[in-house]
């Protein structure tokens, strides 16, 4: 019992410890409010002496009164900054989108002036594949594009807008774009052409038999004077000089060699068997470059020129053969020049 009786008053001790210090707190506290209330209360006069004998104010004033204006000032002049602040970053913002503008409107500009350019380009091309097209007989459904485009940069700030609101150079961009679509399909057609042509070519002999295509043809297809013998007669094929031995003489088309011999007349010489019924013989050579049953492709050196045979200097005859037929090596020579003078 006497352990109880002892913790009751340890008790009862700490806690009227704790009161009689929340008493001193709270007179500390108390004290202090009273003092700055008395700091705060106390009463300032300021006399206001006009210089004239005019009456004199005395206004009287507490350090609270002070200090609520001196409050209520700094309130204002924050509202008015941030007032400031917000009106100047619209303004900011509006210089920041006009120069913006600025420069998207002289990209713009520069825009226009490459899509006339480009425009005027178009028309060239057309003009030019139409020319093509009907050369070579095919037939060409495209739009023609718009001619009312000067390309100046007046026409280009008085710009019309067509009734959908595009700009007329939207417009005349998208009539270039469906007439180089509408152009694959003819294109793909020339294209075809010329591989078939290409192909034709390289088949039947269409060039110079001569590497470097030099020399000159000193005697021509048909009558003509023997160089020997002094008489008229049939020449059937062509002669050709460089005026010395040892030229290349390549195969005017693909094919295969069928004949490599020598005889009296024609001396040292090459037959070669070419697609669609052509022959080509090549005489008086120095000495032949193939065998018999060789493929050859069109400008591989079959042989070099020489003066054997029958022969009064260095030269290359050249026939053509079309079946038993003779025909004037001349006219395919000239081939690929006359189909070129059509395509253009």
């Amino acid at each position: 019992m006497a352990s109880v009786h002892e913790y009751k008053r340890i008790e009862n001790k700490f806690v009227q410890k704790v009161k009689d210090s929340l008493y001193v707190f709270g007179k500390f506290i108390l004290n202090v409010f009273k003092v700055f209330g008395r700091i705060l209360t106390k009463r300032f006069t300021i006399v206001f002496v006009p210089h004239s004998e005019k009456k004199v104010y005395n206004l009287q004033v507490t350090i609270l009164s002070i200090s609520c204006f001196i409050l209520v000032v700094f309130g204002i002049l924050g509202a008015i900054y941030w007032v400031g602040s917000s009106y100047s970053n619209p303004i900011y913002s509006s210089g920041n989108y006009d120069s913006r503008l600025r420069e998207t409107q002289a990209s713009l500009d520069q825009m226009r002036d490459e899509t006339a350019l480009l425009l005027r380009e178009a028309r060239n091309f057309q003009s030019a594949l139409s020319s093509v097209f009907r050369a070579l007989g095919i037939n060409s459904n495209n739009s023609n594009l718009s001619q009312n485009t000067t390309g100046d940069l007046s026409s280009i700030i008085g710009i019309n807008e067509k009734p959908d609101g595009l700009i007329r150079e939207v417009d005349e961009i998208r009539q270039l774009s469906m007439y180089l679509s509408q152009s694959v399909e003819p294109i793909m057609e020339i294209g075809s052409l010329l591989d078939s042509q290409s192909a034709l070519l390289t088949e039947i002999p269409s060039i110079w038999p001569v590497r470097g295509g030099i020399g000159n043809i000193t005697m021509f297809f048909g009558q003509n004077i023997h160089p020997i013998h002094g008489q008229w007669h049939i020449h059937r094929g062509i002669d050709i000089s460089t005026y010395r031995s040892g030229d290349p003489v390549i195969a005017a088309a693909d094919g295969q060699v069928v004949t490599v011999e020598y005889v009296y007349d024609y001396g040292n010489y090459v037959i070669i068997r070419h697609k669609h019924g052509y022959y080509t013989r090549y005489a008086h050579l120095l000495r032949p470059n193939v065998q018999v049953g060789q493929r050859v492709q069109q400008g591989g050196i079959i042989g070099y020129i020489g003066s054997t045979g029958i022969s009064t200097g260095p030269h290359l005859h050249y026939e053509v053969h079309i079946g038993s037929d003779v025909v004037d090596p001349y006219r395919y020579i000239t081939i690929r020049s006359s189909l070129s003078r059509q395509v253009r």
